[in-house]
């Protein structure tokens, strides 16, 4: 299944863990011109199955397929994190290249901190920077051309014309007025409530007060962790859009 003569309204924004791509896809969803589809990948690995749009996928071919039949209806925006590694998406080179697939950073200290406040048992991989370079990887490789990549500092710093500047680089038009919403709890967060709380308060792209670089840094497992993670997010940042 899939569109073999080119793009498809298909945009992606691939993150790792507490780098507020909730709230980025809150604004997608305020936009109105989105279906916006939450975490497909992450939750079909963790619980197994997942409702995309209108049918319950229960593999990432699944996910796939439907996000695929989705986009020949109108266009569709996901998020998804890289707590897990997803090496379905990675071999289908149509989807890398068919889809526009774009990534969210934050500050690793600073996302290993709010990650590790809700898991204290994180382990190093699912940090997930390391394979968040490997998707960017595999698009640009499939693509020829580096992906769409923002950093979510300049998000709650600029957020006009950080999200002025990636509607520009995807091909959509800026809607100022999505940039505000109303705070609540969404369906589709629910059974990951606790993780999205934060962003359920929030009318804006707002930043929270946190303590993380200390917190880690006074850490040797989290410290260390850091250390894993760093150049992939230097590499990322290296090419990311300047608003």
């Amino acid at each position: 299944m899939g569109n073999t003569s080119g793009r498809i309204p298909l945009l992606a924004l691939w993150s790792a863990p507490r780098c507020r791509s909730t709230a980025f896809a809150r604004m997608m969803a305020e936009r109105g011109d989105h279906t916006v589809v939450h975490e497909p990948f992450s939750r079909v690995v963790d619980f197994g199955e997942v409702e995309v749009g209108d049918r319950v996928a229960r593999g990432e071919r699944d996910v796939l397929d439907q996000l695929r039949a989705m986009a020949a209806r109108g266009p569709v925006f996901f998020k998804d994190t890289t707590d897990f590694r997803y090496p379905e998406v990675l071999a289908d080179a149509e989807f890398l290249t068919a889809a526009t697939h774009t990534f969210i950073l934050r500050d690793p200290a600073e996302a290993i901190a709010s990650h590790h406040a809700l898991n204290p048992r994180l382990g190093r991989d699912e940090i997930g920077f390391a394979r968040l370079h490997e998707i960017f990887t595999a698009v640009r490789r499939a693509t020829g051309r580096p992906p769409v990549v923002i950093d979510s500092e300049d998000l709650v710093e600029r957020p006009e014309e950080t999200v002025r500047a990636y509607c520009e680089a995807v091909g959509i038009p800026f809607r100022p007025e999505a940039l505000e919403w109303r705070p609540g709890m969404r369906t589709e967060w629910r059974s990951t409530g606790r993780w999205h709380r934060s962003t359920s308060e929030t009318t804006g792209f707002a930043r929270s007060r946190t303590d993380g670089a200390r917190t880690v840094a006074a850490d040797p497992v989290l410290r260390a962790f850091r250390d894993h993670h760093q150049p992939y997010y230097e590499k990322l940042r290296a090419v990311a859009l300047r608003p």
